[in-house]
């Protein structure tokens, strides 16, 4: 087979399978009956002359070759979306598209803080933000739908998805509360907080076992009032007085200002961090750059750190 014979519409049914795992999921989202989507598959296997997938239970897993021919795909369709950017804009002047995926468990206020230095560049840019699970956000940058994934956690291989982690900042954690609580907690502290009522983040961050730990490691045991994987609304509830929260002291101005949030005191050895995920170890894309280029030059958070080289790939001015 020469390569000028590869269909290249068939390579595009094989990586749309190998991503959702399913063949029926695969058409529904290509417009296609699934007996189309079978065919052409065998086809394509017929021209390589090597099975692509074994079928494990319900899913459709990527024999070795598969595997093989799913990371060629994943370099294939990002240069053509990367292509598609440049003709329609990217690279005349136009301005710039930045897809991120923000996780759920990632405050937005610390989000926001992480994005602002792609405003700050020469072109214009338009961020196309999107919110979800880490998992899912990782799975969509690793077939380019996204730029760039934004989470506390560092991510690392996942069923052979090669990507990588950046460690953009660090910052410390206190104690938040409206003011009458905040007044009432401060005498003892962190004593206080032993029966207090407080308001956690969801088992999902991390730093939900951080504070589980922290807690259990001084003998304190607050009543837990309130779990909650959206973080505005974990600050909207303390706004109205019904528990204190744990939050990283860089965005304290803003929890001051917009939620009229005081601090009771500081959670020592406690750190609240941001990492970046990325499908390329350098991302050519400006915007990209730009986030990890300032997170190198100085602390993503007002007052931060950079985040201790151990926790992931160190970020580096590509």
């Amino acid at each position: 087979m020469r390569p000028e014979d590869l269909n290249y519409h068939h390579l595009l049914l094989f990586w749309s399978v190998a991503r959702e795992g399913s063949l029926t999921r695969a058409s529904a989202r290509l417009g296609l009956a699934p007996a189309t989507v079978s065919a052409q598959l065998r086809q394509l296997e017929a021209s390589l002359e090597e099975p692509l997938f074994d079928r494990q239970g319900r899913r459709l897993v990527p024999t070795e070759a598969g595997r093989v021919a799913l990371g060629y795909c994943d370099g294939i369709f990002g240069l053509g979306r990367e292509l598609l950017q440049a003709v329609r804009g990217g690279g005349g002047g136009g301005p710039v598209e930045l897809r991120v995926g923000v996780a759920s468990v990632l405050p937005k206020l610390v989000a926001k803080d992480v994005l602002l230095p792609v405003f700050e560049l020469d072109r214009p840019v338009r961020v196309v933000a999107r919110e979800d699970s880490a998992e899912r956000l990782v799975a969509s940058l690793a077939v380019h739908e996204l730029d760039l994934v934004l989470s506390d956690a560092p991510v690392g291989l996942a069923r052979g998805l090669r990507l990588f982690t950046h460690a953009l900042g660090a910052s410390a954690v206190a104690v938040y509360a409206a003011r009458d609580l905040a007044a009432a907690l401060r005498p003892d502290f962190p004593g206080s907080l032993d029966g207090a009522r407080v308001l956690l983040p969801g088992g999902g961050t991390t730093l939900r076992p951080a504070l589980d730990g922290w807690f259990a490691g001084r003998g304190l045991r607050p009543e837990v009032v309130g779990e909650f994987e959206d973080s505005a609304l974990l600050k909207a509830f303390a706004q109205a007085g019904v528990g204190a929260i744990a939050a990283a002291t860089d965005i304290e101005a803003e929890l001051r200002g917009r939620y009229g949030l005081e601090r009771v005191g500081p959670l020592e050895g406690l750190e609240e961090r941001v990492f970046a995920v990325t499908a390329e170890r350098a991302p050519a894309h400006p915007a990209v750059r730009a986030v990890l280029g300032a997170a190198t030059g100085r602390p993503v958070f007002t007052g931060g750190r950079p985040a201790r080289a151990a926790a992931g790939p160190r970020a580096r001015r590509p």
